[in-house]
C-alpha cells in the first residue's frame, strides 16, 4: 500500500474507501484488507485523511465482488516486477489496440485481451 502520486490519481475515474466496499460486499472491513494483502486488489493512500482507496472500476457492484479477470491480471504484472503505481497507471492508461484502458476492458469481461497485453510486456 503506497501513496499515490497526482499523475495516476488523476487517471483513475472514481475510488472507495474499504469501508464503502466492505458495506458493497455485505463484509466485514477486515476482509476487504485481506483482499488487498492478497494481492486482490489495489489500495493507495490518498486524500487528507491519507485513507485506503481501491479504483470503483475494480469493483463488480452487481455482483458484489472483485471485477472478473483483475486478480490474475495484478498477478501477471506483479511477476514482471511492476510496482502498485505502475500497475495503476497501466491499467488506466487508454490502448488504442483494445480500445480503451484495461480496467475498462476488464470491466466489459474482455479479460483475456487485458491478460495477452500484460503477458506481452514481460517479454
Amino acid at each position: 500500500m503506497t501513496e499515490i502520486d497526482a499523475k495516476i490519481d488523476a487517471l483513475v475515474p472514481a475510488w472507495l474507501t474499504l469501508p464503502d466496499i466492505a458495506e458493497q460486499f455485505g463484509v466485514e472491513v477486515t476482509r476487504v484488507r485481506q483482499l488487498v494483502k492478497e494481492g486482490q486488489l489495489i489500495a493507495v493512500r490518498r486524500g487528507e485523511n491519507r485513507a485506503l482507496h481501491v479504483p470503483a472500476a475494480f469493483i463488480d457492484g452487481a455482483e458484489q465482488k472483485v471485477v472478473k479477470g483483475l486478480t490474475g491480471t495484478l498477478t501477471l504484472l506483479r511477476d514482471d516486477g511492476f510496482s502498485d503505481e505502475e500497475m495503476l497507471e497501466w491499467l488506466f492508461t487508454p490502448d488504442p489496440s483494445l480500445p480503451g484502458t484495461p480496467a475498462q476492458a476488464l470491466s466489459e469481461n474482455r479479460g483475456t485481451e487485458v491478460k495477452r497485453r500484460a503477458q506481452a510486456l514481460a517479454v
